[in-house]
């Protein structure tokens, strides 16, 4: 019987959740699925210098937001409890003692100033990366170069000290990753990487190589940052004598700016005007605020849909995808080793997608939400034909209020422009006899219904339509564009088409 398959996406809360963060929690949770495993997140909170109050509470809502919610969390704990790093930092110790006493680790005493000047030492000899390592650890203050009785005496005084990772100074490590597949790295190119940190608590390379083993994580992936950390993670797993269980590892491509050259950040977000996280953020210490996904109007099927397509390709022309679909079609094969470029423009289409597929019901709410909040009234009729009237026209749900509030409010100015060039006594002639006509009509008005009455009252002017249409329009609408104006005159209703053009004929001045 084959092991259950249970993945992690381990965020840390030092602010808000990059999108690249969501697609990684999205391969995962369609991973899990697909394999009918679990999905788990755990809050990575060892560095408490740059712990935010409110981004734990942040990962939670966005990934309910997209309906991607953790089988075992924080919040829905399972047999692996705690999901708190910081829950858990009694246990790291002894693990890292354990390679203390195997002679995979040792004790660190080297000040800061002591640490940059083997820095600066390295740096004038022309090392272009000075580290740490199996040549450099052996002219530094460490349980390595001391007399085991003044370590002792060093840890019973109660002196910082840090715990690294004794990199063997010449060994292969081979790892085989489900994407970029083999990745060799020799050893003299790692430095010995601190594990347990003087303020007792553990590195990200400690704690989720024991985190990953003590939750029986079968599969790792996450973002190609963590990339060059993999050997180092792999001989921890050696260290330990975990290496039957060691999970199988997939590295993310990266997500690039629009142009490709380089990491998509928040600055680029705020710079080309759009943003790079699910939610809203608001920093409380610092007041810094930043854009959402969510709150910009992109519907959460239509973003994940949109996140998938990010570095995964299903092997066929299809875009659409319902999560269900996502998850039968999901396979780690197919997701590309290099970087992918981000467009929003995508982003936008496949919200479009989406409204196209929604109920005029359902669509309906938003325009008669974002209405009441302007302070009107709309009946939920009157909203379903709105909709239907510009949904093929709509990128966001708020762009049916922003598109058709000349519906629902009193008409109150012109475009002038349009005014200039298409307001003459033509027009004037046959909006006021088709006023007169609207007043007098009798019968279901409707789209067919309004533009044959208007086609009927510029004939008897003696006008042809074609001259005054854009006027008529802008009569009623006050603009020169927009929906199909013969749906807006059977949704406006006789008697409202009919005051609207009385007040653009008693507004607007012919200019000769």
């Amino acid at each position: 019987m084959s092991k259950e398959v249970r993945v992690r996406f381990a965020p840390s809360p030092t602010g808000p959740l990059h999108i690249g963060g969501v697609r990684t929690a999205l391969y995962n949770y369609l991973f899990a699925r697909k394999m009918g495993g679990k999905f788990l997140l755990r809050i990575e909170d060892t560095d408490q210098i740059r712990f935010v109050p409110g981004a734990e509470e942040y990962i939670k809502e966005s990934l309910e937001w997209l309906n991607i919610s953790p089988d075992e969390s924080p919040w829905n704990p399972g047999d692996s409890a705690p999901y708190r790093q910081s829950e858990r930092k009694q246990d790291y110790m002894k693990y890292a003692l354990d390679l203390l006493e195997a002679g995979h680790a040792y004790y660190a005493f080297d000040t800061s100033d002591e640490l940059e000047a083997m820095r600066e030492r390295l740096t004038a000899a022309r090392v272009v990366q000075p580290q740490y390592n199996s040549i450099t650890r052996t002219q530094m203050k460490n349980s390595l170069t001391l007399p085991e009785d003044e370590v002792k005496a060093r840890l019973a005084s109660g002196e910082p000290y840090v715990i690294r990772v004794k990199i063997p100074r010449k060994e292969e490590v081979r790892l085989n990753d489900m994407i970029r597949g083999w990745v060799m790295v020799h050893s003299s190119t790692l430095d010995d990487k601190v594990l347990m940190k003087s303020d007792g608590m553990p590195t990200y390379h400690l704690a989720n190589i024991v985190d990953d083993h003590l939750m029986g994580i079968t599969h790792v992936i996450r973002g190609e940052e963590w990339l060059p950390s993999a050997p180092l993670h792999v001989l921890l797993y050696k260290f330990f004598g975990w290496e039957d269980t060691m999970p199988e590892f997939a590295h993310l491509p990266l997500l690039l700016k629009p142009d490709g050259n380089g990491k998509l950040s928040k600055r680029d977000g705020d710079k080309l005007g759009f943003p790079v996280f699910p939610l809203n953020w608001e920093n409380k210490e610092t007041g810094e605020t930043a854009a959402g996904f969510r709150e910009q109007g992109y519907l959460p099927a239509a973003f994940l849909n949109f996140l998938a397509f990010l570095g995964w390709n299903p092997g066929d022309d299809r875009e659409i995808f319902s999560l269900e679909e996502l998850i039968d079609a999901f396979s780690i094969e197919r997701i590309g080793k290099s970087g992918t470029k981000f467009d929003i423009a995508k982003a936008k289409w496949f919200n479009e997608q989406y409204i196209r597929t929604m109920s005029n019901a359902e669509l309906a709410d938003f325009l008669i939400a974002d209405a009441k909040a302007e302070g009107v009234e709309v009946s939920k009729e009157k909203a379903e034909a709105i909709v239907q009237l510009t949904k093929e026209r709509v990128t966001f749900p708020s762009d049916f209020w922003s598109q058709n509030k000349f519906i629902l409010q009193k008409l109150e100015d012109f475009d002038q422009a349009i005014a200039s060039k298409k307001w003459n006594q033509d027009a004037v002639k046959v909006l006021t006899a088709y006023a007169i006509a609207l007043d007098n009509f009798d019968g279901t008005f409707d789209a067919s219904s309004a533009k044959s009455l208007l086609e009927a009252t510029a004939e008897t002017q003696g006008i042809k339509l074609g001259k005054v249409m854009q006027a008529v329009r802008l009569s009623v609408t006050g603009s020169g564009v927009g929906p199909d104006l013969m749906e807006v005159f059977a949704i406006l209703g006789t008697e409202d088409v009919a005051n609207r053009i009385r007040f653009a004929l008693a507004t607007l001045e012919i200019i000769d």
